[in-house]
């Protein structure tokens, strides 16, 4: 069964010990922003003061918080994340939250370089899909994944469309495809937890951080359904460049961005058959500025990029 569950609105408040001051204080030292709600975080995990020490000492060495925990919220749901694991990010939630609005009841998800596994389970969870697969590169991940999907669904490993079954081409409503998009030349500047800590293959989008996103969009159009969409995460300055590697491919582009959540998602929508009113609203690469919705978590912060 999946690991994940739904996470508290009202966390608890901090104890009120000189043990946890002496963490805050450990965790502030060691550059931690949110030291007090990460404090609270170790302590409610921790089951022996021993085992608190050592937690602290995980993430005073700068190991993502998620990692040292072994779990990560996301879209009010908490997700197994193993050390070494792309950690799913606040801003992704408005991906999957746009994928939801377009998702058609019993809707077949695929979850491309799906790191954890968090953004095809809460979206089939947010839409009660029909099937839920999701394939990864990296061991790690596909391990991790298939913790956190369960019986909701297959996660397969391999590169991108590779492993995938053939039998999917041409019926997935929702392709979510969590790319890496920081140029390689980029990479080098991201937090050290991020750089350090996360697989490279899970950052490092090539030149102009686009390569990974323009393969999946070359083949895109063969598994999409008639009025299908691809949902692809980039920056706000990739946005033109990633309109056109969408139109390219013959699907039709749409922006969606989260000013309070800082994303930028693009959509490209397969071809609707004749009588499919699906992609009418897709089309010229327009701008859409949303108001995310997305919950807050205690613990965002730590991993970004």
């Amino acid at each position: 069964m999946p690991v994940h569950s739904s996470r508290s609105d009202s966390p608890p408040p901090p104890p009120a010990s000189s043990a946890f001051a002496d963490t805050v204080v450990a965790l502030r030292r060691a550059g931690c922003v949110f030291a007090e709600d990460e404090a609270r975080l170790l302590h409610q995990a921790a089951a022996s003061p021993g085992e608190l020490s050592f937690l602290i000492g995980r993430r005073a060495a700068g190991l993502p918080l998620e990692h040292v925990l072994g779990w990560a919220d996301f879209h009010g749901r908490r997700f197994a994340v193993d050390t070494g694991v792309f950690v799913p990010r606040r801003r992704t939630e408005f991906l999957v939250a746009q994928a939801a609005a377009l998702a058609p009841r019993r809707a077949v998800v695929v979850d491309l370089c799906c790191g954890s596994g968090a953004l095809g389970v809460a979206l089939a969870a947010a839409t009660e899909a029909a099937e839920l697969h999701a394939c990864d590169v990296e061991p790690a991940a596909v391990r991790c994944a298939r913790r956190n999907v369960g019986e909701l669904g297959q996660v397969y490993e391999g590169d991108l469309f590779g492993p995938l079954p053939v039998g999917l081409r041409g019926r997935v409503d929702v392709l979510l495809a969590n790319v890496p998009y920081v140029p390689t030349e980029d990479v080098e500047l991201l937090p050290a937890e991020a750089r350090i800590h996360e697989p490279r293959v899970a950052l490092d989008g090539g030149g102009d951080g686009l390569d990974v996103m323009r393969r999946v969009a070359a083949e895109a159009p063969r598994w999409l359904a008639p009025g299908g969409s691809l949902l692809v995460e980039a920056s706000e300055r990739q946005r033109d460049t990633a309109v056109e590697v969408l139109r390219a491919a013959g699907l039709s582009p749409r922006v969606l961005v989260s000013e309070e959540l800082y994303a930028t998602v693009l959509v490209g929508t397969a071809k609707a058959s004749a009588g499919t009113a699906k992609a009418a609203a897709a089309g010229t690469g327009e701008t859409v500025v949303a108001t995310a919705t997305a919950t807050a978590a205690a613990a965002d912060g730590p991993v970004q990029d």
